[in-house]
């Protein structure tokens, strides 16, 4: 079987880069929709309007609606439609970014992807994760292609909470174990084909990046300064970790985040912090080493992901509601059947109260 590695045509990344997005975009048309929040209109707004000023390039805003689902693609398909736009923008979110490439791809349009966070590996994939209207998980929409450009301006980045550099890295953490499990059982990657294994070295080095950069970028996050810390976590959340985890092989991890989506305990968390746990619900099911488990432990503490299930939002454990999530997380198609052994919905809800346990006693 071939092998392969999907990555966005361009991925740029610098202090200051979304002035200069007119150039970036020029040969995409003449006409864009910009789809953003309200609270990204009001970071962006200037650097866009002013990057396209004195041209004859126009731009429509669009306001997303928080959830990436089919009613929201349609919605934002209908008004790029009315608007006769030529070029898809995203600004914000993963949830935002995912939508923005779904309706590109519906209407068969270019798609720039502006992230005004690091907060998940979304940004460079060929991949949009769709839910239902209440933010339960329901299907991976798998692309024809990775988008056109990816534009990390890390001055905008720091700006934002530190919270989601951090959901990011959790996110990003489970890159290098599902790639290597993945390797293990000569899984298919999100393009149906084998991983290059250049593909494997960069999930490798997105993990090598967390654990020797993760804390201090944190401290510069919650400070709101750009350091060769933070750039180097921005690159591993979205650039390391979306070519990883695309190229590489997806396996429980993130198919345990899906099952915790079922719970309302646990809406109020981030992506990449669901990630985080379902990450050493993973290694708990491998039986990993206790070096390579206290080493991500370690790591989790020292930049606040959780690693025990009240840390999750879970008030109370109810062995039903815990084997809920460990069948979602076992549904046919799901990912977590790339693991190098059998898994079941039963050997999920061990490992689940297991890591659980043992993050309750690392603490």
């Amino acid at each position: 079987m071939g092998k392969i590695i999907m990555s966005p045509s361009k991925y740029i990344q610098a202090r200051g880069a979304l002035k200069e997005l007119k150039t970036y975009t020029q040969n995409f048309g003449n006409r864009f929709l910009i789809i953003t929040t309200d609270s990204g209109l009001k970071r962006t707004q200037a650097s866009i309007e002013a990057s396209f000023n004195g041209t004859d390039k126009e731009i429509v805003f669009a306001n997303f609606n928080r959830e990436c689902c089919k009613t929201e693609i349609n919605r934002l398909m209908g008004t790029c439609k009315i608007e006769n736009c030529d070029c898809v923008i995203g600004v914000g979110g993963g949830k935002l970014l995912d939508t923005a490439k779904a309706v590109a791809h519906y209407l068969g349009l270019p798609v720039v992807i502006i992230p005004t966070i690091a907060s998940t590996d979304a940004p460079c994939s060929a991949l949009s994760v769709i839910y239902t209207e209440d933010g339960i998980f329901e299907e991976y929409l798998v692309l024809p292609k990775n988008p056109e450009i990816v534009v990390m301006d890390t001055e905008i980045i720091s700006k934002s909470p530190a919270r989601f550099l951090v959901a990011g890295m959790g996110d990003a953490l489970a890159t290098y174990f599902e790639a290597r499990a993945a390797k293990q059982s000569n899984a298919k990657n999100m393009a149906g084909l084998l991983p290059a294994k250049s593909a494997f070295a960069l999930a490798e080095l997105c993990y090598e990046t967390l654990i020797a950069e993760g804390y201090k970028a944190k401290l510069a996050a919650e400070n709101q300064v750009v350091t060769p810390a933070v750039e180097a976590i921005v690159e591993a959340n979205t650039y390391l970790s979306g070519i990883g985890f695309e190229s590489g092989g997806l396996a429980a991890a993130h198919a345990i985040h899906n099952g915790f989506t079922v719970l309302e305990d646990c809406h109020h968390l981030y992506h990449g912090e669901k990630v985080a746990f379902g990450t050493l619900v993973q290694l708990v099911l491998e039986n990993v080493p206790e070096e390579e488990l206290y080493e991500v432990l370690e790591f989790c503490v020292s930049v606040g992901l959780p690693i025990t299930l009240k840390e999750m939002g879970v008030k109370k454990v109810k062995p039903e509601e815990i084997m809920e999530v460990a069948k979602a997380a076992t549904a046919p198609g799901e990912t977590i059947y790339n693991m190098p052994f059998e898994v079941t919905a039963e050997s999920v809800y061990d490992a689940i109260i297991a890591a659980d346990a043992i993050g309750s006693d690392f603490i």
